[in-house]
């Protein structure tokens, strides 16, 4: 169980508009052409309407050190370089990593409406936020989505006591009629990087079992943290696996950098692209079922899901269950902003001469 380390006082509330509004502006002064500003913002908003602030506005510093270092194009030059059939491959061109991902989706959806499925191999990208806004894209098309991408070394393998694979989230989304989503978005660490970096702005020891000390010795302190575990506990064997998948999917198919040979996200060095890959993948379940007879069977698993019998006190919920229920309560009290977060959107604010989204 995650304990405070010191007092923590009520973070402030943004209104999402508000907080969106800020986001869009701050990139757009930090030198973003207008398709980035409006991937990036849409991404960050996802995590942070959804629950997800590992993911969320607090990646908007981030996002304009790496814009005013040349890491990531501010006006970038997307193009698709091959296409057979029902794949692709999209060179990004340095792009930001949520413009290139829904630039992606968006192919990988006009090839499903072709061919029932579509694949796109993403190159020159760079990080990409929440893997879900892009799953999501699918979902709210009729389609299911895949959107996988692998990042710098981070995570130890099973048993291992030097950082190899990155956090590597895989997400996956499937449009229920008449429902939200069911949502499924993951990374195949423990946790996240971002989620230390939440808990350290916060003053929060880490949960126990998901990260370790230079020397590979499990710690609960974020500022001790030097990797994560992979997903699994003792069974981390089945992380790291899965964290193979996504290195393979984004890294090897897209002839792109292995986590190892990938530039850490947190600098120093602002100014290099970090020529990371991604994956995603769209279906489109009229191509092999009637709608209806898809739409009945997946309200059919949930009605069960649903109804499974809980453990005492706990509830049985379906993935993306938390989450909408989380950006309905967020939709009408706004986002918690944590302080390092605040701080940042106070600096950029003054730099940028941009009112921030809350008092």
């Amino acid at each position: 169980m995650t304990q405070p380390r010191k007092s923590r006082p009520t973070p402030p509330r943004a209104q999402v508009r508000a907080l969106e509004g800020f986001c869009h502006a701050v990139l757009l002064a930090a030198g973003a052409d207008e398709a980035t500003a409006d991937a990036a913002v849409s991404a960050m908003m996802h995590g942070s309407r959804l629950g997800v602030d590992s993911h969320g506005v607090r990646l908007l510093d981030h996002y304009v050190r790496a814009l005013r270092g040349g890491r990531i194009a501010a006006a970038p030059k997307l193009r698709l370089v091959s296409e057979t059939g029902a794949t692709a491959s999209l060179d990004a061109g340095h792009a930001h990593g949520a413009l290139a991902a829904y630039t992606a989706m968006d192919h990988a959806l006009r090839l499903a409406d072709q061919f029932g499925i579509g694949a796109v191999a993403i190159r020159n990208t760079s990080h990409f936020g929440p893997a879900g806004a892009y799953a999501i894209r699918a979902a709210e098309r009729g389609c299911m989505g895949l959107a996988v991408c692998n990042s710098d070394s981070f995570v130890r393998l099973h048993d291992g006591a030097e950082r190899f694979h990155g956090t590597n989230p895989v997400a996956f989304a499937v449009p229920v009629a008449g429902e939200r989503p069911w949502l499924l978005d993951m990374a195949t660490s423990a946790i996240t990087y971002n989620r230390v970096q939440l808990h350290r702005s916060i003053g929060a020891d880490l949960p126990t079992g998901v990260a370790s000390a230079e020397d590979g010795t499990e710690t609960v302190d974020p500022d001790g943290a030097a990797m994560l575990a992979p997903l699994g506990g003792l069974f981390g064997f089945k992380g790291a696996g899965l964290a193979g998948m996504v290195e393979i999917l984004s890294a090897a198919l897209a002839g792109m950098r292995f986590s190892a040979e990938i530039l850490p996200m947190s600098g120093p060095d602002f100014a290099t692209p970090r020529e990371m890959g991604a994956f995603v993948l769209a279906i489109r379940p009229t191509a092999f079922l009637a709608e209806d007879t898809f739409a009945q069977g997946v309200h059919r698993y949930l009605a069960a899901l649903r109804g499974s019998a809980a453990r005492p006190g706990a509830t049985v919920m379906a993935p993306g269950d938390r989450e909408w229920a989380e950006e309905k309560r967020r939709l009408a009290g706004g986002v918690p902003i944590d302080p390092e977060t605040e701080r940042a959107f106070r600096r950029l604010g003054r730099e940028y001469g941009v009112e921030p989204p809350f008092g």
